[in-house]
């Protein structure tokens, strides 16, 4: 009998697009997905170790997992992710009825590993040191029909003494330029209309074969992909963006006028402290070229609040570069203590009482940024991709959701029948919030797309592996260049 699955993924988009890779594992293996997840055969928990309580959430929900293992042993649980690098033999002490730990370079493994356990009747670990495999050549069960995330690279060659990040997924690796557009083609032949290049550094890409204009290179071929309507990137680090990158962004059309740049701190003590390459002067200046060539970019960012001694004077300038900024929308977070990074053996750790003031005032301050970036869109005509599950009040307020080029969210009236996710209308923007923009007067236009025939199918693109040779990442072929970096049989 056919054996269920489900997959319970935390952290950030790499996470959830090596979940999309367990999945088409474990189906090109012969599990199904479980149509109720709690009465699954097999349990893999996709792991984030960022925050601080990453691991009481995780052996939190392994404790509630315990008594549906004891009732049927022939369950299987997995832990994978940043969390099972982390950890390793700790979780199988900690939590006894786990069957399956792997790392994060040895995605590949899980449906073995899942077999070995049950045959030798014992928990299997395996993590490796290093990347062996790009996953990106690994089968994928893609989530949406209209939207896919694209990796160009894993790793990161930075030494922030916040982050736990490359300790856990290692040096910066890079796929061929050729690997990755074969996938952005094969994704828009198949439908797809936005796209998402993804790498913890993603503007570095191109460092481990020697191109410094790499990534504006494959922003510029990814506009000559046919059917391809958007193209978003995300994370990019201020000390790698560069002006060839702002003007691949203004000139290729389906490049969406959407910028999410970590911040950090708006201090220069604290960023030094971070070990962060650039100051914040640096950064606004990235923000105004950027604003230069695209006027109406929308940029967001990350921002830690309480890093270790961050003095009051400190945090004024982070809250004064977030004044200059007027980001969009900022993702703000408590400074959390990760043992094995420099920053948790730093003195001046300070009290969680001035770190969560300091973040409510930080709250408030982006909040009204917000509110007033997004109130000036009010009575504008936007184009919107229509999306499932973004909006949670849809069913109650009876609206349909999407994002508009720039990013934000967009609840609409849809007014009419036949719009479905994966569809384009455009609406007229009649209020705006701090978190999101509301058009209840109808929709203007509406195209029909085939992305919106495949949600309504019930059908996902093709998960076959990707890659056009492994290990599919390093440095290219020497073969000839088409326009862009699109390097033919690479």
């Amino acid at each position: 009998m056919t054996r269920s699955y489900t997959v319970r993924t935390y952290g950030c988009q790499m996470n959830v697009h090596d979940s999309e890779r367990m999945a088409g594992l474990l189906e090109s293996a012969g599990y199904a997905r479980a149509e109720d997840p709690a009465q699954a055969d097999v349990v893999v928990f996709n792991t984030c170790a960022v925050r601080e309580n990453a691991d009481n959430k995780l052996y939190g929900n392994l404790g509630h997992l315990r008594p549906a293992k004891t009732a049927n042993p022939d369950m299987q649980i997995a832990v994978g992710g940043c969390l099972a690098q982390k950890d390793r033999d700790t979780i199988t002490k900690k939590a006894p009825w786990v069957d399956v730990v792997f790392g994060t370079h040895n995605v590949g493994s899980l449906p073995a590993l899942l077999e070995r356990a049950r045959h030798n009747r014992a928990a299997e670990v395996e993590i490796l040191e290093s990347l062996e495999v790009f996953p990106s050549t690994l089968p994928a069960r893609r989530e949406s029909a209209y939207a896919g995330w694209v990796s160009i690279s894993v790793g990161c060659n930075n030494t922030c003494t916040f982050c736990i990040v490359p300790s856990l997924r290692g040096k910066e690796r890079d796929r061929r330029p050729g690997d990755i557009l074969a996938e952005v083609g094969a994704l828009a032949a198949d439908g797809v209309l936005e796209v998402t290049l993804l790498g913890q550094n993603v503007n570095a890409y191109g460092s481990e074969f020697g191109d410094r204009g790499a990534f504006a290179k494959l922003l510029r071929s990814c506009g000559t992909v046919e059917g391809l309507e958007r193209v978003r990137f995300t994370s990019p680090h201020p000390r790698d963006f560069t002006s060839d990158v702002i003007a691949a962004m203004a000139e290729t059309p389906n490049v969406c006028p959407q910028l999410h740049m970590p911040l950090q701190s708006g201090s220069d003590r604290v960023l030094r402290a971070m070990r962060r390459s650039y100051r914040s002067e640096r950064f606004l200046g990235i923000l105004d070229e950027v604003r230069a060539s695209i006027p109406d970019a929308a940029v967001s960012t990350d921002i830690i609040v309480g890093f270790p001694g961050e003095t009051e004077e400190d945090f004024a300038q982070t809250l004064e570069v977030v004044r200059r900024a007027r980001f969009a929308q900022a993702f703000t977070f408590q400074y959390s203590r990760r043992p094995g990074t420099p920053a948790a053996e730093l003195p001046d750790q300070l009290p969680k009482a001035v770190v969560q003031e300091r973040y409510e005032r930080l709250v408030a301050l982006q909040e009204q940024i917000s509110w007033e970036e997004n109130r000036a869109h009010e009575g504008r005509e936007v184009e919107v991709l229509v999306s499932t599950g973004e909006g949670r009040k849809d069913g109650a307020t009876r609206r349909m959701s999407g994002r508009a080029r720039d990013g934000r969210l967009v609840h609409f009236a849809p007014g009419r029948h036949g719009i479905r996710p994966g569809d384009l209308v455009t609406v007229r923007i009649g209020y705006g919030a701090p978190h999101h923009l509301v058009a209840d007067d109808g929709v203007l236009g509406h195209r029909r797309t085939r992305a919106g025939d495949a949600h309504e199918a019930g059908q996902r693109p093709g998960g076959a592996p990707t890659g056009l040779g492994l290990p599919g990442f390093g440095k290219p072929a020497a073969e000839p260049v088409t326009a862009g970096c699109g390097v033919q049989g690479s």
